[in-house]
């Protein structure tokens, strides 16, 4: 699993407070939609140029924590 405590955050004062690529306002949900639509990744690094490629996994790795801890709670 990547790590992605150092590529993916929550700021509150950015986005709404939504998981974000640490140093930008690209929201992760952003780069998923793009990914799970079917856009390739080179697609989506040329569309944000902000983002690299070691942030897609982080991003995966990222939402795939989140979705265990609510299973967990639930």
């Amino acid at each position: 699993m990547a790590d992605y405590q150092q590529r993916i955050v929550l700021d509150p004062a950015v986005r709404s407070g939504n998981s974000i690529v640490k140093g930008t306002r690209i929201a992760v949900a952003d780069i998923l939609d793009y990914f799970v639509g079917g856009m390739a990744i080179g697609d989506i690094l040329a569309d944000f140029p902000d983002v690299r490629e070691d942030h897609m996994p982080a991003a995966c790795a990222f939402a795939a924590d989140r979705e265990r801890h609510l299973l967990a709670r639930s």
